[in-house]
């Protein structure tokens, strides 16, 4: 629904992401920025937001809810060390 936004907003995804290398944390990508969004912050909404709504809401993150939000993704994917990746560490050792 946001996705025909992205080009045009792309300058102030970059704004936020240049404030969170300010605050140490520079291994945020634009696209995972992006993915915050549409599944934490426009999770819920029923409306399509309007443009200056959407840029207000990339400006209001905060580092610490999307480092929330990232640890419990994290959490969420599956055990690296078990299946194929498994597979790759035995080969590796």
């Amino acid at each position: 629904m946001y996705d025909k936004f992205r080009e045009t907003i792309r300058p102030f995804l970059q704004s936020k992401l240049e404030e969170f290398v300010l605050y140490g944390y520079d291994s945020v990508k634009e696209e995972e920025l992006w993915e915050f969004l549409k599944n934490k912050t426009w999770r819920k909404e029923k409306e399509e937001k309007l443009l200056y709504q959407i840029v207000s809401d990339i400006l209001s993150i905060k580092v610490g809810d999307y480092m929330n939000y990232a640890t419990v993704e994290a959490f969420k994917a599956p055990n690296w060390f078990e299946g194929e990746g498994k597979d790759v560490l035995d080969k590796l050792l």
